[in-house]
């Protein structure tokens, strides 16, 4: 199994592929995508930093964005609780998971639902905005983002679609330190339930192993984690993710 390290490293490089703004250094990273959407703005990362010094200049960097905190393994012990102390208001516990891609679960894919890889932006983030919270007025600047994304790795989107064409789900597989992290796997209210989340994963690891990749991990929400913990997946740490 890899070392928590570099899936740290690699969903700071993920997120980083979305900056515009200034991320400085690795005692303070920050990254800043101007899309109106918390988690797309944010500190990744504080290091040997006093917790009201690094707040107030995190503050400065991220002004007007929505944005939240990470306070990970990667983040000096008792950084969360400190930034509490002084303001910061927990939002949520995200379990860091990760799995040997050939012991995950295989699962059938879904009659009528066709997995490839998507080419037209809009379509995918509008289809993933809906499912992840990114309002109507932001999805033009994260098609933007989407388009100009410069992180370092490769990023492959899929697109599960329905027989009339429809996008019922997204996932995004960033390959990246050596492994493969997920994102936005998501699916359209109307089609949950039908395990079509669950065969989303399952297509991004299998593109992800083409190109020799054998590791995968993913920060869960609550909704989530039973189902990835059903597929193989393991808890090896943990996001305490502050608002600011």
């Amino acid at each position: 199994m890899e070392s928590l390290d570099l899936l740290l490293a690699a969903h700071r490089a993920y997120l980083l592929g979305w900056n515009v703004g200034a991320a400085g250094g690795p005692d303070l990273l920050t990254y800043r995508s101007e899309v109106p959407h918390a988690p797309l703005n944010g500190v990744l990362r504080v290091a040997g930093r006093d917790p009201r010094d690094a707040l107030a200049e995190a503050r400065d960097r991220l002004d007007g964005a929505p944005r939240v905190w990470w306070a990970g393994p990667d983040s000096d012990a008792g950084s969360a609780d400190a930034l509490v102390s002084l303001g910061a208001v927990p939002v949520a516990d995200l379990p860091i998971m990760t799995a040997p891609i050939d012991r995950v679960a295989v699962t059938p894919t879904p009659a009528g639902l066709d997995i490839a890889e998507a080419t037209a932006m809009d379509e995918f983030v509008s289809a993933y905005a809906r499912v992840s919270g990114i309002p109507a007025e932001g999805v033009v600047t994260a098609v933007e983002r989407e388009k100009g994304f410069t992180g370092d790795g490769t990023v492959i989107r899929l697109a599960g679609r329905l027989d009339d064409g429809s996008i019922a789900a997204t996932a995004v597989a960033w390959l990246s330190h050596g492994l493969v992290t997920l994102y936005y796997v998501g699916t359209q209210p109307a089609h949950r339930r039908q395990g079509i989340a669950t065969a989303m994963t399952r297509a991004a690891l299998d593109r992800a192993r083409e190109e020799g990749v054998r590791v995968a991990a993913l920060t869960a929400t609550a909704a989530g984690e039973p189902v990835y913990d059903r597929m193989g997946f393991r808890t090896v740490g943990t996001f305490r993710l502050l608002s600011f």
